[in-house]
């Protein structure tokens, strides 16, 4: 039950974020869940993969290149999810930074009700 809920905080997410930022667009509330859901598999799967293909260029940039990492999985989204549009990385890279923050307070909340 909490992972849905995290999945549809995450959507809410997409929406409001996407009403924000003018790179990135979303065309409803149905795209914003499959949206969630996309980013949600891309973190499990691609991204240890990514983190440990990029490991020296992540050490020498002392981490930072995590924050490229997660603009690669906004736009690989981008490219599974058909209403839903990136317009560059430097959007995306906004949009991954925008929507860890947003997840962050969403999710404080739903811990706080226990």
């Amino acid at each position: 039950m909490n992972t849905i809920l995290r999945l549809l905080l995450t959507a809410i997410a997409v929406v409001v974020l996407a009403k924000i930022l003018p790179g990135v667009a979303v065309e409803g509330y149905f795209s914003a869940i499959i949206v969630a859901i996309v980013i949600a598999l891309l973190r499990f799967i691609v991204k240890p993969i990514l983190v440990i293909l990029t490991l020296p260029v992540t050490i020498i940039t002392l981490g930072l290149f995590l924050l490229i990492i997660n603009a690669i999985i906004i736009l690989m989204a981008d490219w599974f999810v058909g209403g839903f549009a990136v317009s560059n990385i430097w959007w995306a890279l906004l949009f991954s930074l925008l929507l860890s923050f947003l997840q962050s307070i969403l999710f404080s909340l739903l811990d706080t009700e226990k």
